[in-house]
C-alpha cells in the first residue's frame, strides 16, 4: 500500500488522477510516515563526534555543487499534477523551515551541525528558487504547504536528501570511520606477524658503538636489511657490507643498485626506511636512529619497519628515550623486547667560556649554524682571517657533503676548519675537535604544521654535541660551546636537562585507505579526502597521525591535472622540498606531462634545465644549481614508480653526477660567490629571511653596531639598508648590527674602494674606520658640506663597542 499510494501521486495528469486526487494521495504518503522521521539508528551511525570522542570539523565538508534545473521536454509533473508555485510564498515557507529549531536539531541527527546544515539549507533555497521545474514530490509538497494542506517540517526529508547530495560524506560515515579507523597497525602485517620476531634494542648516545654491535650481527647474517633515515647512512652500509665482501644491494627512493652483474637480488640489502620491504623475509633487520618514529612528517616510516618487517631478528638503534614506546609496541603484538646499554666511547666536555671572536678557532673546530645566511656570513669571515674552511648544509648534493668532508678530515689539507647546519647530525664521519653552536635558536615544525623559531631540544643538542671527538676520528676527546657568552649558559641548561621518552608513534594514510576513500566520495578532492581522514581517523594513545601538509600542497597543486588516483597520490608523496618554486614547478610539468602521456624524455628534461650548465657566480646560481639537483632526484624518484613514462634514469643519472661535481666547485669558492653576490645586491647584503633571526657579526673580539660609526654618517648606513621585501635592520647592539654587509651601497657617495674592500673582506678596522671618515669628508667638502666631528678610536674608546669584560 506503500508504494502504490507513492506511485499515484506521481501519475501524470493523462492518466486520469486530478490534482485534486493527487494532492490526497500526498497527504496519504505523509500518513504512512513517508520520508518525514528518519530512523534514530542513522542519525546515531552519523554521529558527528569522530576520534575518541573529538568533535569532527566539519569544515573540511566542501559542499558539491547541484545544479538548478532547467526546462524539462518532458513539462512540469508536479505543476501538472496541483499548480504551478508561487515563488514568492515558497521562499517565506522555506525560511520558515530554516529557523524552526526542530529542524536544526533533527539535522544534527543526520550529521548536519550548524555549519552543514546552514550550508544545505543555503544550497537547497538557491536550488528550490532557481529551478525551472522541481521533482513531482518536492512540488506538491510545497504546493500541500502554500495552500495550508502540509506542514513546514514536510520539507525536511526532501531536504535531508538535497543535503546528502551535496554532502555525500553524510550517507557513508560509518564506512568512512571504518576506512580511517588506525587504531590496530600490527594488524596491517600479516607476514610479520605469522612469525615470532626477536626484538634487541641497542640504546646510547652518539659514538657508543650501538649501531656497529648492530651491524655486526647484520653482515653475520644470512641475509639482513638496513634501515637508516638518510641516503648517506644507506650508501656507508652498502660500501661497508661489500668492503666486508657480504654482498649488499642499495635502494633508496631515487636509486637502486644491484651487485650481482646478472641483476639477481642480493642476500643483503642497504635502504632508506621508507623503501623498506614488508613482504620481504630475513634473518636480521636493523632500524637505525629508532627515536625519528616521533617526527611529524616521517615518523610513519619508521612505525611501519618496526611493526611490519619480516624478520627473525629486529635490531633497533637509538636514543634510550625511545625505549618505553618501542616495548609497549612490542607487547601490542606479542613480542618482548631485550635491551643492551651502550655508554660514550670517548669523553665529551662542555667548555667554561664561549669562542667569544673567530680569532681563537682551532684546527678541528665545527661552527654549527641553523640556516644558510650564517653559513655565509661565517665562512667569508673565516675566509677573510686568511683560513679555509669546508661548508656543509642540509640542500647540498650527498656526493657534494662527502667531498667536503673529506677535505675537513683530510690531515694533509689546509682546511682545518668546518661550517655546517645540524646536516652533520647523522651520516656523516667527521674528525671534529669542538662542536661551537653558533646559535641555538632553530625553526620547527609543530604537531599542528606550523613553523615555530625556539631553542634546540635536549635530543638535538646531544646529536650534534656528540659528533665531536668520535672514537674513529683523530681527536680522541670532544668538547662543546657556543660562540657567545649569553648562548654558552643556555647551552649548558639544555645539555643538563634529560631527553623526555618518547611517548607516541607517527601513521600515515596508504594509497588503499585513500582509494577507499575516494569510492565513497568520488567528486572529493585528494586534499580534501586526506583532511577528511585525518579528521575522521581514530588512533589509540600509542600513535599519531603525522603531519600531511606538504602531501596537501602538491595535492593541490596538480589537482587541475587529470590523473587517476593512485597517480595522483604517487606524484603528491614524492620528498620534495616545497620552498624551492622551481623545484615544484618541475613537479607540476612531470605532472601536466604525464597526463598527455607523453615520456618525459632526457632531451625534454634538459630543455626544462636548460642544460649543460655552467660553474655558480653567484650565491643565486648555487642555489638554482642546488634546485635543478633536486629536480634530476624528482625524475630518477618518479622513474622507479613509471618506469615507461621516465625512461632515461641511467642518462639523468649521469648528468646529475656532472652536475654535482659543478656545485663542488661553487662551494670550494663559496666566499667569492658571497661577495659577487653582495656587490650585485641592492642593499650590498645577502637577504635575509623574515623567519630567522640576525646573527650577531663578530669582528675583532668586538661587536660592531650602527653607532660604531660617525654621528653624521649612521642616517647614511641606515638609509643603505631600506631594501624593499625586506625587513629594516634595527639598530640594536644586543642583535650586532652589520653594516659591513652593506656599505658597497655607498658607492653613490664616492665610497666605491673603501665599500669594496669591505665587501672583499667581510670585517672593519680601527684604521678603516678613519681612513672611511676621511673620505666621507673629503666628499663632504667637494659638496660644500662641513667635515664631520673626528673621533679618536685608536685605544678602543668610544665607538669601538667593545663589550666591558
Amino acid at each position: 500500500m506503500y508504494r502504490c499510494v507513492w506511485l499515484l501521486s506521481r501519475l501524470p495528469p493523462h492518466l486520469g488522477l486530478s490534482p485534486r486526487y493527487a494532492g490526497a494521495a500526498s497527504a496519504a504518503f505523509r500518513s504512512l510516515g513517508g520520508l518525514r522521521h528518519p530512523s534514530r539508528a542513522a542519525a546515531a551511525s552519523s554521529s558527528s563526534e569522530g576520534n575518541g570522542g573529538r568533535a569532527l570539523d566539519t569544515s573540511l565538508f566542501v559542499p558539491l555543487h547541484v545544479q538548478p534545473l532547467g526546462p524539462s521536454p518532458e513539462g512540469d509533473i508536479g505543476a501538472e499534477l496541483t499548480q504551478p508555485l508561487n515563488k514568492s510564498e515558497v521562499l517565506k515557507i522555506l525560511n520558515k523551515f530554516y529557523k524552526r529549531k526542530e529542524m536544526q536539531r533533527l539535522g544534527g541527527e543526520n550529521g548536519l551541525d550548524a555549519r552543514l546544515f546552514h550550508q544545505a539549507f543555503i544550497s537547497f533555497r538557491k536550488y528550490v528558487m532557481e529551478s525551472s521545474f522541481l521533482s513531482a514530490d518536492v512540488h506538491i509538497i510545497l504546493n500541500d504547504i502554500c495552500c495550508g494542506a502540509g506542514h513546514v517540517d514536510d520539507l525536511f526529508p526532501f531536504f535531508l536528501r538535497h543535503a546528502k547530495q551535496i554532502f555525500p560524506m553524510l550517507d557513508c560515515m560509518d564506512d568512512l570511520r571504518k576506512i580511517s579507523d588506525l587504531r590496530l597497525p600490527p594488524n596491517w602485517y600479516p607476514e610479520a606477524r605469522a612469525i615470532q620476531r626477536k626484538i634487541v634494542f641497542h640504546a646510547g648516545p652518539t659514538n657508543s658503538g650501538k649501531t656497529h654491535h648492530a651491524i655486526q650481527r647484520y653482515l653475520a647474517a644470512k641475509s639482513g636489511i638496513y634501515c637508516g633515515p638518510l641516503k648517506l647512512l644507506a650508501h656507508e652500509i652498502f660500501q661497508k657490507s661489500n668492503d666486508a665482501s657480504v654482498p649488499c644491494d642499495l635502494v633508496t627512493g631515487e636509486e637502486r643498485v644491484l651487485v650481482d652483474p646478472e641483476g639477481r637480488q642480493a642476500t643483503h640489502v642497504a635502504c632508506t626506511i621508507e623503501m623498506c620491504s614488508v613482504t620481504t623475509p630475513y634473518e636480521v633487520a636493523v632500524i637505525d636512529e629508532i627515536q625519528m618514529i616521533k617526527d611529524p612528517a616521517r615518523g610513519w616510516a619508521w612505525t611501519r619497519a618496526l611493526l611490519g618487517l619480516s624478520a627473525e631478528e629486529i635490531h633497533i638503534c637509538g636514543e634510550a628515550a625511545a625505549i618505553d614506546l618501542v616495548t609497549e609496541l612490542m607487547y601490542s603484538t606479542g613480542e618482548e623486547v631485550e635491551v643492551r646499554n651502550y655508554k660514550r666511547l670517548t669523553p665529551i666536555t662542555v667548555l667554561d667560556y664561549a669562542l667569544e671572536s673567530l680569532d681563537n678557532l682551532c684546527p678541528g673546530d665545527c661552527i654549527v649554524c641553523f640556516n644558510k645566511n650564517d653559513i655565509y656570513s661565517v665562512s667569508r669571515q673565516i675566509e677573510a682571517r686568511g683560513l679555509e674552511c669546508a661548508v656543509i648544509y642540509g640542500s647540498l648534493p650527498p656526493g657534494t657533503k662527502l667531498t667536503q668532508a673529506k677535505k675537513f678530515n683530510d690531515p694533509d689539507d689546509p682546511c682545518k676548519i668546518l661550517v655546517a647546519t645540524d646536516a652533520i647530525g647523522m651520516g656523516l664521519n667527521l674528525s671534529i675537535k669542538r662542536i661551537i653552536f653558533n646559535s641555538l635558536i632553530k625553526p620547527s615544525i609543530n604537531e599542528k604544521g606550523e613553523k615555530e623559531m625556539d631553542a634546540i631540544t635536549t635530543s638535538q643538542a646531544l646529536q650534534i654535541s656528540g659528533r665531536a671527538g668520535r672514537f674513529s676520528s683523530v681527536f680522541k676527546e670532544g668538547e662543546v660551546t657556543a660562540m657567545y657568552r649569553d648562548d654558552l649558559v643556555l647551552l649548558k641548561e639544555i645539555l643538563n636537562r634529560s631527553v623526555p621518552p618518547i611517548e607516541t608513534a607517527g601513521l600515515h594514510p596508504t594509497a588503499e585507505q585513500i582509494e577507499m576513500f575516494a569510492y565513497h566520495l568520488p567528486d572529493a578532492t585528494l586534499s580534501n579526502l586526506m583532511d577528511i581522514f585525518v579528521s575522521l581517523s581514530q588512533v589509540d594513545g600509542l600513535y599519531f597521525v603525522c603531519n600531511v601538509d606538504d602531501f596537501k600542497f602538491l595535492a593541490d597543486m596538480i589537482q587541475h591535472i587529470p590523473l587517476n588516483l593512485r597517480v595522483r597520490y604517487v606524484f603528491c608523496t614524492a620528498p620534495i622540498n616545497r620552498k624551492q618554486p622551481f623545484v615544484c614547478t618541475s613537479l607540476l610539468k612531470f605532472a601536466r606531462q604525464f597526463s598527455r602521456n607523453e615520456p618525459l624524455t632526457f632531451d625534454w628534461i634538459c630543455r626544462h634545465t636548460n642544460w649543460p650548465l655552467v660553474p655558480p657566480k653567484n650565491i643565486k646560481d648555487l642555489v638554482h644549481l642546488e634546485a635543478v639537483h633536486d629536480v634530476f632526484d624528482l625524475y630518477l624518484w618518479l622513474s622507479y614508480r613509471f618506469m615507461d613514462m621516465f625512461p632515461d634514469a641511467s642518462l639523468v643519472r649521469d648528468i646529475q653526477k656532472e652536475l654535482d661535481n659543478i656545485i663542488q666547485i661553487g662551494v670550494r669558492n663559496i666566499t667569492r660567490l658571497i661577495r659577487a653576490s653582495e656587490a650585485t645586491s641592492v642593499s650590498g647584503a645577502i637577504a635575509v629571511p623574515d623567519d630567522f633571526p640576525l646573527q650577531r657579526t663578530e669582528v675583532n673580539d668586538r661587536m660592531l653596531n650602527l653607532e660604531d660609526l660617525p654621528a653624521a654618517n649612521q642616517d647614511q648606513f641606515s638609509n643603505a639598508t631600506k631594501v624593499p621585501g625586506q625587513k629594516r635592520i634595527r639598530r640594536s647592539k644586543a642583535l650586532g648590527y652589520k653594516p659591513a654587509e652593506v656599505q658597497s651601497n655607498m658607492k653613490s657617495h664616492g665610497q666605491g674602494s673603501l665599500a669594496a674592500r669591505l665587501v672583499r673582506e667581510g670585517l672593519l678596522t680601527q684604521e678603516m674606520l678613519k681612513q672611511l671618515e676621511r673620505e666621507w669628508q673629503v666628499h663632504h667638502n667637494n659638496n660644500g658640506n662641513f667635515p664631520t666631528e673626528k673621533r679618536d678610536n685608536q685605544n678602543g674608546s668610544k665607538g669601538t663597542g667593545k663589550k666591558k669584560k
